[in-house]
């Protein structure tokens, strides 16, 4: 007695047709010991029926007046399956994920939440399938249907693509090397983090909202930050800048005299002339007017003129000692002078900026200072002096000092940060230079 379908489900339920002759009459149907859940005589070659639970082959039985019918229904359990990592991926779908476990063979349906999903059965323990399409993020169940019933435990995720606020430091050497905090959304399934292209040396997932990196070696100047994930893409134009290797570089020349030392390169371009080292020493390279100081000579142009070119948030004058100075960009129109200690509160943001557009001269005091409070940090502040800048004795001094003409640092003075002369000379005497990154 042929049964169709002769497969199902161990807990029952399913419908199923027994073809025949000699129908009419019939008086029980039986799956195994089992009553049917319930039988329909539809014509006399045809009874209509519903399973009652069980295991394995069962024998089919329909008893009428003139006898007994059997076939076979084949009981089958329900399917188990996981899915192979990631069980995440963008809303565009289209992209391929195994499902594996049990009882899959006969696997007519796969649904990630309402949406079907296209599948290919590889063995009874394996399935291919292809994501479909969603309209939003989140996660939605899986379903897999069978003639052996229905699993619906694994869950899957669908990303929106990963947003990026803010890389920390978001400056640094062009040699690269240095670990930056990048801070955004969607950070968990991370795949890549690109510098202007070039992948990082290194990252390390730290929350969906945080990626620690070591950044590539990069061209001087502003870089674009990528990160790609398995949602998506994003990238966050100019959010990081390669900073030059020169911690003294001076347009016509460099003189020094006494015990300096430099931490960072030192040149002059487009001039030739550097004097006084020894006894001056340099950790770093010295160069004179080639491609590395032409180079630096060219950075230091465009960022003087960037600078020059912010609109203010405030105007200063005369002596700026003894004040608190948040970020932002400070103008004067003429000379400044520094006495005493100027602090800079940086209130928490390590990427806070301080320009000081200087009309004409800087001059600081003897042993005036500035001061680096909450995060603030040298790199960061950038002095742009419109004619020639002098550094007072035994000041203890932070920023990137850039003048147009020259700048003078007298005997004792410390700077973290740069002594950078576009047009003109750096002279340097018995002074300690720390490029600040």
């Amino acid at each position: 007695m042929p049964v169709s379908p002769n497969q199902g489900s161990t807990g029952g339920g399913d419908a199923v047709a027994l073809t025949g002759s000699h129908f009419t009459g019939t008086t029980a149907v039986r799956y195994g010991a089992r009553k049917a859940a319930s039988f329909t005589v539809v014509s006399d070659t045809t009874t209509a029926t519903v399973t009652p639970s069980g295991n394995g082959a069962a024998p089919v039985s329909v008893t009428t007046p003139g006898g007994t019918g059997v076939g076979t229904f084949y009981y089958l359990p329900p399917p188990i399956f996981r899915i192979t990592p990631p069980p995440a991926g963008s809303l565009a779908g289209g992209n391929t994920v195994i499902l594996t476990g049990l009882n899959l063979y006969t696997t007519s349906e796969v649904r990630f939440g309402t949406q079907a999903a296209a599948f290919t059965v590889d063995s009874d323990s394996q399935l291919t399938v292809t994501v479909p399409t969603a309209a939003s993020a989140g996660p939605v169940t899986i379903t897999v249907r069978t003639r052996g019933g229905i699993a619906d435990t694994v869950t899957y995720t669908y990303l929106a693509p990963p947003s990026l606020t803010v890389v920390t430091l978001d400056s640094g050497p062009v040699g690269g090397g240095n670990l930056v905090v990048i801070t955004g959304t969607g950070f968990s399934y991370t795949t890549g983090v690109t510098f202007d292209g070039t992948p990082v040396t290194s990252f390390r997932i730290a929350s969906d909202t945080e990626i620690d990196a070591l950044v590539p070696a990069g061209a001087l100047g502003p870089a674009d930050v990528s990160i790609t994930t398995l949602g998506g893409t994003t990238t966050a134009t100019n959010a990081y800048t390669y900073l030059g290797s020169f911690a003294v570089l001076g347009g016509a020349s460099v003189t020094n005299t006494g015990a300096t030392s430099v931490t960072g390169d030192l040149g002059a371009s487009p001039g030739v002339s550097v004097t006084g080292f020894p006894p001056g020493q340099v950790t770093g390279t010295i160069h004179i007017s080639d491609a590395a100081a032409t180079a630096a000579h060219a950075d230091l142009v465009a960022t003087y003129n960037n600078a020059a070119a912010q609109i203010p948030d405030a105007t200063i004058s005369g002596d700026i000692g003894g004040l608190t100075l948040t970020p932002g960009v400070y103008n004067a129109a003429t000379s400044i002078g520094l006495t005493g200690t100027l602090t800079l509160d940086a209130q928490g943001d390590r990427n806070a900026r301080w320009v000081f557009q200087i009309g004409s001269t800087l001059t600081t005091a003897t042993a005036s200072g500035v001061l680096l409070v909450n995060g603030a940090t040298a790199r960061n502040i950038i002095w742009q002096i419109g004619s020639s800048g002098t550094l007072g004795t035994d000041s203890i001094l932070a920023g990137r000092f850039l003048a147009a003409t020259s700048i003078t640092v007298t005997t004792g003075v410390t700077v973290n940060g740069q002594t950078l002369a576009r047009d003109g000379s750096v002279s340097l005497d018995t002074n300690t230079i720390t490029r600040p990154w």
